[in-house]
């Protein structure tokens, strides 16, 4: 059953989708007034109509709603990347990682829901109350959202990381420490929009002598259905380059 406090995600007709939480409040939509309060006790999935008479699916959020919904800091990674970088460290629940360049904490969420343990480090003291909101929104115990910079705060940890991963202009510096800090046979990837950034990256991890090192970009293609055919959509977002390397 639904409780006092949870976060839930309301789905309207017409694609509409509304991100709150059950609480002694009123929520205004253009399809009318919904009670949240008298949600609390109903089963996830059930019908709840606003004073209009207009339909709400109450649906219990998940990561991908999380990333639609929750407040940003600027351009977070996306879904696609995210994905790979989970598929190619293969991220699974026993795995303690540090992740650095939190920005809203979408990685970290989306780790956070694998991982025994995240530990992630932003410089932006803003980002930082962020990131901390969104991972409270999300139920997430099991990860730490640090202030400081990674480039010397990884000089007193020690590990050992199962996973390192870094979304940040100063990437490069951190290599050294992140191999240090990483378990043998752990996964260091990066994530940087630039060529120069990434080659920067590219040199490092080859210089501190780490393994199976691939660069990879990902292009995400929806399809676009219509009466003369099926097809590739011809919008390219570019995103950022992966890089990989193991320890």
């Amino acid at each position: 059953m639904i409780a006092q406090g949870e976060y839930i995600l309301l789905k309207a007709e017409g694609g509409r989708e509304y991100f709150t939480s059950v609480r002694d409040e009123k929520l205004h939509t253009d399809l009318g007034i919904v009670d949240l309060k008298n949600i609390e006790g109903l089963e996830w999935g059930a019908i709840v109509y606003s004073h209009l008479g207009k339909e709400f699916k109450v649906l219990k959020p998940r990561t991908p709603d999380f990333f639609k919904h929750i407040k940003r800091t600027g351009a977070p990674m996306m879904p696609k990347d995210i994905g790979t970088i989970i598929s190619y460290t293969g991220v699974c629940p026993d795995d303690t990682i540090l992740d650095a360049g939190t920005g809203s904490g979408v990685l970290a969420i989306y780790l956070g829901t694998i991982a025994k343990k995240v530990i992630t480090y932003e410089a932006n003291e803003h980002f930082v109350n962020v990131a901390r909101k969104n991972v409270d929104k999300a139920g997430l115990k099991n990860i730490e959202v640090r202030h400081g910079n990674i480039v010397e705060e990884i000089k007193s940890l020690e590990g050992p990381f199962d996973v390192v991963t870094l979304d940040m202009q100063e990437a490069a510096k951190v290599v050294h420490d992140a191999k240090r800090v990483l378990m043998n046979g752990g996964f260091l990837a990066t994530y940087s929009p630039f060529f120069e950034q990434t080659s920067e990256i590219r040199a490092a991890v080859e210089r501190e002598g780490f393994n199976d090192i691939i660069t990879v970009l990902i292009n995400e293609h929806e399809l676009e259905f219509g009466e003369r055919g099926t097809r590739p959509s011809t919008r390219v977002g570019h995103t950022g380059f992966l890089t990989f390397a193991r320890k």
